[in-house]
């Protein structure tokens, strides 16, 4: 009898670790801090948990983890601006910009982004909390987000489309839970975010008839804008300029030259020489591809030798293995400030990615140390940093255009675009060419604008951007805020 009672026991043990090992559909802690952000000191409240995602006929499928600060001097929540936050992946939490860019507590980082210990956290001068609220949200399988129901449809979360349409109905419900309908409401995204958030814009203007004030794209991805071919070839360019101007690979009269006063040279080289070239294929003559490929050459710090050799057509993953070859050593994808070094110097592409590396030493400890810490929201659940959400659904990605007829519909509506120029991932100069392609006519331009960093994809690592970074956001916010007299009308 004993024996029976002892696996009984065992066997109810092992349910309830199971059990602990998901998170509550419906959840939330409650905490009180205080902070000095672009000098001035306030208190503010933490609220983070869960809020379930329903299926039509009302039962629980998934929940999403959220972590949501709301200044506390504050008389009138109505007219508090609502900044809604996502990072991108698809697949990585949100801990990326909660806790280095706009958050009111940051990572343990030096200055130029690179990991410190003892890991944790820090008080973060310069969040944006002064001005905005600020709600980070956690999509399925990410953070501490997951799928309830064993036999829910992956489909109804994974996948372009699929993941605005849920997240659309979920943020309309935290904005009801949460009062802050009469709030200027912003969306904004980082990477993959920026697909998230551009879909976002129209679906929560036609589905929930949600109007934003402000769209935030940091390091945007191609939006679902086609770019094949000799633009897919040479709107890389520029990127490579940048890093090779950054490692000191260029000539002394390029290299002594201010970084953003030598770009636009790269760019009108790119746009009306590069371009043309390519498309050329083989009918170019030889004289005129001898003289483009030693432009190249100078802007990028390649030789003729590999130019020539690959066609005209560098691939990114050639470029961070090529450039600092003769060195021993590879530059990163996602920010090519880092560096890495490779099992052998030949070959085409780097052994790992320099700079996510470091950045998962340093977030990782941060964030788990920060929710049980902090925020007092203890969990046997893992936080994912990247979730399991594959395979995506990336058809009928329309993203861009979305975002286009959004500020169409919505006079009120504005945009901004931060890029890191280090950054290959989502480089600088494809974020313009969305811009352009987005807006072809030019209609929507006074309500566009674009910003770019001396660094990598996060921008905001790195001290000095961090602080330029958060401060855009906030001459942002202003600039979208309608006068109380301004009705939305062209």
């Amino acid at each position: 009898m004993k024996r029976y009672i002892l696996i009984l026991s065992a066997l109810i043990m092992t349910i309830a670790v199971q059990a602990q090992r998901m998170p509550l559909a419906d959840s939330t802690i409650v905490t009180k801090h205080s902070v000095t952000a672009n000098g001035q000191k306030f208190g503010y409240t933490a609220m983070t948990g869960t809020q379930p995602v329903w299926d039509q006929k009302g039962n629980v499928l998934a929940t999403v983890h959220f972590t949501y600060y709301t200044r506390d001097d504050i008389s009138n929540r109505a007219k508090r601006p609502l900044v809604i936050s996502f990072n991108g992946g698809p697949g990585s939490g949100s801990v990326w910009m909660h806790l280095a860019y706009t958050g009111p507590r940051m990572l343990n980082i030096d200055d130029e982004g690179y990991p410190l210990q003892p890991y944790g956290v820090k008080e973060n001068p310069y969040s944006i909390l002064d001005v905005a609220d600020i709600v980070y949200i956690d999509p399925i399988n990410t953070g501490y987000s997951r799928i309830l129901d064993e036999k829910a449809d992956r489909s109804l979360f994974f996948g372009t489309n699929a993941d605005i349409k849920y997240l659309a109905e979920w943020i309309n419900t935290f904005v009801t839970r949460n009062n802050r309908w009469a709030s200027p409401k912003y969306l904004i995204g980082e990477s993959y975010g920026t697909t998230r958030v551009s879909g976002l814009a129209l679906e929560l203007q036609n589905a929930q008839w949600m109007y934003l004030n402000g769209v935030i794209l940091v390091s945007p991805t191609d939006l679902g804008i086609k770019r094949e071919g000799a633009v897919e070839k040479a709107n890389f360019w520029p990127y490579y300029a940048a890093t090779a101007w950054y490692h000191k690979q260029l000539a002394p009269e390029l290299q002594n030259r201010d970084l953003e006063e030598f770009l636009p040279e790269v760019e009108k080289f790119t746009i009306e020489e590069l371009l043309p070239a390519i498309a050329k294929g083989s009918s170019i003559s030889a004289a005129e591809k001898s003289a483009v490929i030693k432009k190249m050459a100078r802007y990028s710090g390649l030789s003729e030798t590999v130019i020539e050799q690959n066609n005209m057509d560098i691939p990114t993953a050639l470029y961070w293995k090529e450039l600092l070859r003769d060195q021993g050593k590879t530059v990163g994808r996602l920010d090519s400030r880092y560096i890495g070094m490779d099992f052998r110097d030949g070959g085409e592409r780097p052994d790992y990615n320099s700079e996510l590396t470091s950045w998962l030493h340093s977030f990782t400890p941060a964030i788990n140390y920060y929710y049980t810490n902090e925020l007092n929201y203890k969990a046997d659940v893992k936080y994912n940093m990247f979730g399991p959400v594959h395979p995506w659904d990336r058809s009928n990605d329309n993203t861009g255009y979305n975002l286009r007829q959004a500020m169409a519909a919505n006079p009120y509506l504005h945009l901004m675009v931060q890029s890191g120029y280090y950054d290959a991932a989502c480089d600088y100069f494809n974020a313009k060419y969305n811009m352009w392609q987005m807006d072809p006519s030019g209609k929507l331009k006074s309500r566009m604008s674009w910003i770019g960093y001396r660094s990598g994809h996060m921008m905001y690592l790195r001290k000095e951007d961090l602080i330029k970074a958060n401060e855009d956001i906030r001459q942002f916010i202003k600039k979208s805020l309608p006068a109380a007299d301004q009705p939305a009308k062209y």
